[in-house]
């Protein structure tokens, strides 16, 4: 299992009030883990010190601890605080059924990768107008432009497609989105924004828990 490593400190980056904010009006509306939003900050402050973030208004979380029949993308406007969207996104076919519950940073593993991304350039490819992504946790997710992990349409991520088979479909591994969301979605978040792919085992064991372990 891998965990982050990222200590939470997300009040310190953000003002208290600011964070507040952003917790009682937007994550408990959204449902947004409170972890998440901790995680998807604090790697996203961690990025922007070093300099690598060349767009510092996006953070957009996906959130892989929910039904694929949710939506569970979300991209906040961290400068304006505000939500600007949410929909459905499809993970990894290996990866579960309807709930994401394994993961993976290896080729040809259909697996949907967790943690930290930034946005890069946009193609038109097989599934039409696309993103490229790049992983930037280490053994997470580094493997992801080897993997052509990216953001595209798909039709089977729709509410269509929940209404026959009750559950969107599953792709090779990558976060697809509604085809007629996707060309909305990616100009929203290209060219250097940061994109985090939560689910529950990125939550570090606390020395309390392990303390408490037979």
């Amino acid at each position: 299992m891998h965990t982050s490593k990222i200590v939470d400190r997300s009040e310190e980056n953000m003002d208290v009030s600011t964070y507040n904010y952003w917790v009682e009006n937007i994550i408990d509306s959204t449902e947004i883990p409170t972890p998440a939003f901790n995680l998807a900050l604090n790697s996203f402050y961690d990025l922007k010190m070093k300099g690598l973030v060349r767009n510092d208004s996006i953070l957009t979380i996906i959130d892989f601890s929910k039904s694929s029949e949710k939506k569970r993308l979300f991209i906040l406007d961290l400068k304006n605080k505000k939500l600007i969207k949410s929909t459905l996104v499809a993970h990894g076919m290996q990866s579960g059924v309807d709930i994401a519950e394994s993961f993976s940073n290896r080729r040809m593993s259909n697996k949907s990768s967790l943690g930290l991304y930034v946005t890069n350039e946009t193609y038109e490819g097989k599934h039409g107008y696309s993103l490229r992504i790049d992983g930037m946790s280490k053994d997470l997710n580094d493997n992801a432009r080897k993997r052509a992990i990216v953001i595209h349409g798909a039709d089977y991520v729709s509410t269509n497609f929940i209404n026959k088979n009750g559950r969107i479909g599953r792709s090779f591994g990558c976060p697809a989105v509604p085809m007629d969301e996707a060309e909305e979605i990616i100009n929203l978040i290209k060219d250097g924004s940061c994109l985090y792919i939560y689910h529950p085992t990125l939550i570090p064991i606390s020395q309390f828990a392990l303390e408490k372990l037979p």
